[in-house]
């Protein structure tokens, strides 16, 4: 597990004693795109990220005691390699520490474990109306071609 540490910034995974501080973040994240889950929903998916069965793995980013963003993705089966693929699911920084390249860090820290577990792809999306993670986003990857199709079910 990267533990990059730039500047006081260090990016480790999510420990099961720190809920609290990983609680607002993911409150925030949700926030940000205007979204609500039941708090079950946020139970589960905590019990996800500590859980080390589980496909669902999680960082922080921390400037001492103080929890400045998260990352959330999880690595799944492809038919187009051998390795498979993460899926970069969840990325937010507080606003009060955006500009300090905690972002590209945290994208950065998933990058390395990705090449680690052999997957073949990293990928992510975001909304069209980002403009501030999208300018990140066009610096470190590759703009995919494809266009997203949902089914609410």
């Amino acid at each position: 597990m990267p533990n990059e540490s730039m500047s006081d910034i260090v990016i480790r995974a999510v420990a099961a004693n720190e809920r609290q501080q990983w609680e607002p973040l993911w409150r925030g994240y949700l926030a940000f795109y205007e979204k609500s889950v039941p708090d079950a929903v946020t139970d589960f998916t905590w019990a996800r990220l500590i859980d080390p069965q589980d496909a669902i793995e999680g960082l922080m980013a921390w400037d001492g005691d103080a929890a400045l963003g998260l990352v959330q993705y999880l690595l799944h089966p492809s038919t187009w390699n051998r390795g498979g693929n993460v899926y970069l699911q969840d990325l937010f920084v507080v606003p009060a520490a955006r500009g300090k390249r905690i972002g590209r860090r945290l994208i950065a820290a998933v990058t390395e474990i990705s090449k680690a577990k052999g997957a073949g792809v990293l990928y992510w999306q975001t909304e069209e109306f980002n403009g501030t993670a999208r300018r990140l986003y066009e610096r470190v990857a590759k703009r995919a071609p494809f266009v997203r199709y949902n089914i609410e079910l």
